[in-house]
């Protein structure tokens, strides 16, 4: 087993973890206070990360343990993501930066819609780029599991984008 160091394999975790959180607790600030819990938690058991076999694996369970806690006594699972939250794209003109924005927000409407379990399987396969075998772990489910409530959240979604993108039409 490598030696693990917080500065090279699990601070440089801070930014998937806040991208899950964010997806979870749809609030910029309690994202934050959910990366820097999960930052402390991880410290404090440095001495059994020898015994993990996914440092990053045992982040993100904490992460999205301790995000669904807040979001639960918050009761944030309301509250759409907002603009400032997504990442800038390029753009070639203000008008395809426009249409793009558009989308965007119809997209992270639709998924903030989404049951819990689909929001988050399509947060971390789609968005954050994990193996069904890792989402399966993270969220105690069969890969089975994972990948139909995946099917079924993107088809929702789909659907959902083309009524309004062909709305009027």
């Amino acid at each position: 087993m490598q030696e693990i160091s917080f500065r090279n394999d699990i601070l440089p975790l801070k930014d998937k973890l806040f991208r899950l959180a964010l997806r979870i607790t749809l609030d910029r600030a309690e994202a934050e206070d959910v990366v820097q819990d999960t930052m402390i938690r991880v410290w404090n058991k440095r001495d059994e990360w020898s015994q993990f076999e996914s440092v990053e694996a045992y982040c993100l369970i904490v992460a999205k343990n301790l995000a669904i806690d807040r979001s639960q006594k918050k009761e944030a699972q309301n509250v759409e993501i907002t603009p400032e939250m997504e990442e800038e794209p390029d753009a070639n003109s203000p008008y395809d930066q426009l249409v793009h924005d558009e989308k965007m927000n119809i997209i992270n409407r639709l998924v903030n819609e989404l049951p819990e379990k689909q929001r988050l399987i399509m947060q971390l396969r789609d968005i954050e780029g994990e193996s069904y075998k890792k989402i399966a772990t993270l969220l105690n489910l069969t890969e089975e599991q994972v990948k139909v409530n995946l099917f079924r959240a993107r088809q929702k979604v789909k659907q959902r984008y083309l009524e309004i993108d062909e709305y009027g039409l």
